[in-house]
C-alpha cells in the first residue's frame, strides 16, 4: 500500500528522508537504466506498453512464478536491471529461520499472533515483479512523481518493475477480500553507497480494516477511532520488540495517510525512529469495493531495526554467508549482539570528472555495485565546483573494503579502472 510504502522508506535509516514526502524528496533513491542500452539512460519516462506475467520457463519461481535469467535481464531499451540485483533474486532473506531478518520477521508475527488471535494473514513470498500499475497506480503514486523514474526504480520493461515495496501487492489483497494482513518481502531501489544502504532491502507492512460497526459504539468518529487503535496496537509491538522503552509520536504527511505518524523510541541514549503509519486515504479502500471502511497501515524496514537489535554495522552483512556471521544467530533468538569477526583496511580510490546534464549519483553508484558488488563500502561526493565555462567537476572517493579478507592494491587498482572505464563510457562524463 502507498502508505507502507512511505512508511517503510521512512523507517529504513534515520538519515533517509520519507521517501514520499513531497518537501524532503531525495534525489538518492531507486534505479537506473543499465542493462543494455543506452537509449534508457537519456530518459527519465518509461515508454507505453502492454505489462505481461514473466514467462513460466525458468529454474527461479517466486510466488508461484517461474522466472528465468531472460524475463529479467531482458533486451529492451526500456530495461535497466543489471545482473547483480537479478542475482538477489530468490534469496529471501527474510524467511531464514536463522537470520536476523527472518529472526525479526517471526518475532513481529508472534506479536501479532499473540495479541489478535491470529487473524491477521501473512504473505512472505509474493513475486517481486509487478506492474506499473500495482507498483504505483494502484496505490496513488502521482504519474509525474519522482519515484517513477528510471533513476528511482529498476523497469524491466516499460510495464514491469521490480517492486519498490510491498505496497504493490495490497490492492489485489484488497480485492480478494482481506481485511487483516502483513506482507513481508525483498524490495529494490538503487541508492546511494554506504553502511546503511544497499539496493535489495526487505520491507513488512500491516494493514488492518474495519467496519461501521466496529466503531458505532466507541462514542467517537471512524478516523479517531481507527488511529487511537492503530497507536495501541504499535505502541504493543515497540514493547515487544525493545522492551520498556519510552515512546513519542511525531505527527508527520504522508500522500496516502490522514492523519500520519511516526513512532519513535528513545533507545540506547538516543531517539530512533521505528516505524510510519496513519489512517488510510479512503480512495485506496473506496477502488478495492471497501466503500463504507476505514483502515489502518503502517510500514517498517526489517534491516534498519535488525541493525539497531543486533548490533550489525554494517547493511552488507546481511547478504554474508560467511560462518562467522551466520553461525551466531539462532531461531527465536531476537536480539543476540553480533560479534565483530574481524575489520580489514579499507582501500581509498578517487576519481573526478566534468558531469553531464543527465548524471546523477545513483547512476553512479550502480556502475560501481556492478563492477565491485559488495566490495564497495562506500561512495561519497569530496568535491565540486563550477568553472568559468559553465561546466561543473564532482570527485568521488570510493572506499573498496571486504568484509571477509584483506583486499590486495592489484585487485583494487583493477577495480578501480574498470570503474573509470564504464563511468566515462555510460554516464558520458569526461574523466580529469
Amino acid at each position: 500500500m502507498a502508505t507502507a510504502f512511505s512508511f517503510a522508506q521512512a523507517a529504513l535509516f534515520s538519515k533517509t528522508p520519507l521517501y514520499l514526502r513531497t518537501n524532503a524528496l531525495r534525489t538518492l533513491t531507486f534505479c537506473l537504466p543499465f542493462s543494455s542500452s543506452s537509449a534508457a539512460l537519456a530518459s527519465d519516462k518509461p515508454r507505453s506498453k502492454k505489462w505481461r506475467h514473466p514467462v513460466t520457463s525458468a529454474a527461479l519461481e517466486l510466488g508461484g512464478v517461474k522466472i528465468a535469467r531472460d524475463d529479467v535481464l531482458r533486451d529492451d531499451p526500456t530495461n535497466n536491471v543489471p545482473d547483480t540485483i537479478f542475482a538477489k533474486l530468490g534469496m529471501q532473506l527474510h524467511r531464514r529461520d536463522q537470520h536476523p531478518l527472518g529472526i525479526l520477521k517471526n518475532a513481529i508475527y508472534e506479536y501479532f499472533d499473540t495479541n489478535y488471535s491470529n487473524t491477521f494473514d501473512k504473505f512472505d513470498d509474493l513475486c517481486p515483479l509487478v506492474s506499473v500499475k500495482e507498483n504505483f497506480d494502484d496505490v496513488l503514486v502521482p504519474a509525474d512523481h519522482v519515484s517513477r523514474s528510471y533513476n528511482d526504480t529498476y523497469y524491466v520493461d516499460s510495464q514491469t518493475v521490480l517492486r519498490c515495496h510491498t505496497s504493490a501487492h495490497q490492492a489485489e489483497l484488497l480485492r480478494k477480500g482481506h481485511t487483516h494482513f502483513l506482507v513481508t518481502g525483498d524490495v529494490y531501489r538503487r541508492d546511494s553507497i554506504d553502511s546503511t544502504h544497499y539496493p535489495v532491502f526487505h520491507q513488512m507492512e500491516g494493514v488492518r480494516v474495519f467496519s461501521p460497526e466496529d466503531w458505532a459504539a466507541s462514542g467517537t468518529d471512524a478516523t479517531s477511532y481507527v488511529a487511537e487503535d492503530l497507536k495501541k496496537c504499535l505502541e504493543g509491538l515497540a514493547r515487544h520488540l525493545f522492551g520498556a522503552v519510552e515512546m513519542r509520536w511525531v505527527d508527520t504527511y504522508f500522500p496516502f495517510t490522514n492523519p500520519s505518524f511516526e513512532l519513535e523510541i528513545f533507545f540506547q541514549e538516543k531517539w530512533l525512529e521505528v516505524l510510519g503509519c496513519g489512517v488510510t486515504e479512503q480512495e485506496i479502500l473506496k477502488r478495492s469495493g471497501k466503500t463504507d471502511n476505514v483502515a489502518w497501515a503502517f510500514g517498517l524496514g526489517l534491516e534498519r531495526l535488525a541493525m539497531v537489535l543486533f548490533d550489525i554495522p554494517d547493511i552488507r552483512l546481511f547478504w554474508s554467508t560467511d560462518e562467522r556471521f551466520t553461525s551466531q544467530f539462532l531461531k527465536g533468538q531476537l536480539g543476540v549482539k553480533f560479534k565483530p569477526y574481524s575489520k580489514y583496511p579499507p582501500c581509498y580510490k578517487d576519481v573526478s570528472f566534468w558531469i553531464s546534464e543527465s548524471f546523477t549519483e545513483n547512476n553512479l553508484c550502480e556502475v560501481v555495485r556492478e563492477v565491485a558488488g559488495d566490495l564497495a563500502e562506500e561512495v561519497q561526493l569530496i568535491d565540486n565546483f563550477t568553472n568559468k565555462k559553465g561546466m561543473t567537476s564532482h570527485c568521488y572517493r570510493i572506499a573498496y573494503r571486504s568484509m571477509e579478507r584483506s583486499l590486495t592494491d592489484e585487485e583494487v587498482n583493477k577495480l578501480q579502472g574498470t570503474v573509470r572505464e564504464l563511468v566515462e563510457s555510460k554516464l558520458k562524463v569526461i574523466l580529469r
